[in-house]
């Protein structure tokens, strides 16, 4: 990870933050590492979690209270919630009504909302569609009773996935049109993360237009915005080697020391593939196209193909570009597969290493 490329990043979303009159907090999902809070600290002041230890987290190393969410809440989990959020978002009216209760006994000041479903997504991918037919996530407008429950004091709505500021403009005429005669009855709207405001081609000046008009119309509601991939988009690298090259079926497959399942999940999920420097994605026609494969027993743990400008050797350093979000927060270690070490390349240029595995790592996780 490259710091002079995170504080770029941190720098715009803190501009956004202010001109838009905006909060802007990092959502744990995408991207915790702690080491690195205290750059963040300098640009943000909060964070979300969606669990016990993101909210603890939180509280314990970012050195503030969560805005947590949860698509249920259990009664062994929930007094660690309250000790460390200062916002918690209930996934439905029947958790709201079970767990308020504990807040007002406990006096925690806590600011309770209700996730809200505009039945409205332009997320094409399925499987992070939270507003897809059937969700699980939040409540629809034909549920809520006129009069909000007293203690409810916001709504929070995500429905997007590195999306542009058109696509919210396009969300929030749903979102008003279905939800927009409880305003009065709210102090604060979560629009929940999902707003790629980092990436080169994002309209910036259009999202804080869009966020003027919404202010205008509903001035009295604090607006809050929780992005992860935003933060840290395009800050750092996945540097591997190839350690074998097999062939079979005309198919040649470059064999590297990191895996797919276990560093790179989003790859084969979502799926989408990564751009690798120094490649083309697919075959060019110039016959140096390889496959790229990971180092666990999983039969699928493959992506290609892309194409070099010559044959790959053993030995040689092959780098996904983009490979700080969403990934340190969901390796695993199946098969016993070695985790990259973390380093910060920091202002100054030397490299500072914020995490190296070993053994223990993976031993300690089975106990």
């Amino acid at each position: 990870m490259e710091e002079d490329l995170l504080r770029k990043n941190l720098t715009l979303i803190k501009s956004v933050a202010a001109r838009a009159d905006i909060e802007i907090i990092l959502a744990f999902k995408a991207f915790a590492l702690w080491r690195t809070f205290p750059l963040f600290r300098e640009y943000i002041a909060h964070t979300t979690a969606s669990s016990v230890y993101e909210a603890r987290l939180a509280f314990e190393e970012f050195g503030s209270k969560a805005h947590t969410y949860s698509p249920a809440y259990t009664e062994a989990d929930f007094p660690q919630l309250m000790r460390c959020s200062s916002h918690i978002t209930f996934n439905s009216l029947a958790q709201f009504r079970r767990f308020y209760p504990m807040t007002i006994e406990e006096g925690s000041g806590i600011s309770c909302g209700i996730r809200i479903n505009p039945e409205y997504s332009e997320v094409e991918t399925e499987l992070y569609n939270p507003c897809a037919p059937g969700t699980r996530f939040g409540i629809t407008a034909d549920l809520l009773p006129e009069r909000l429950p007293q203690g409810l004091n916001g709504f929070h709505c995500h429905c997007h996935c590195e999306s542009s500021s058109y696509q919210l403009e396009r969300t929030l005429v749903h979102i008003e049109r279905k939800f927009a005669r409880w305003f009065p009855q709210i102090k604060w709207l979560n629009l929940g993360g999902g707003h790629l405001m980092t990436r080169k081609d994002y309209d910036v000046e259009h999202l804080i237009s869009l966020l003027h008009g919404l202010h205008a119309r509903h001035p009295h509601l604090h607006i809050i915005l929780e992005p992860g991939s935003a933060f840290t988009w395009q800050t750092g690298v996945l540097a591997s080697e190839v350690v074998d090259v097999v062939e079979s079926r005309g198919i040649r497959t470059a064999i590297l020391n990191v895996s797919f399942t276990c560093h790179m999940p989003d790859c084969l999920e979502m799926p989408y593939q990564p751009a690798v420097r120094g490649a083309v994605t697919g075959n060019d026609g110039r016959g140096h196209t390889y496959r790229l494969g990971g180092n666990s027993c999983l039969s699928g743990d493959y992506m290609g193909d892309w194409s070099f400008d010559h044959e790959l050797c053993i030995g040689e350093r092959i780098v996904f570009e983009d490979m700080i979000h969403y990934t340190t927060v969901k390796t695993n270690m199946f098969n016993g597969i070695h985790h990259p070490g973390i380093a910060l390349w920091t202002h100054d240029g030397a490299a500072k290493l914020l995490r190296q595995f070993a053994y223990e790592d993976y031993r300690d996780r089975m106990d």
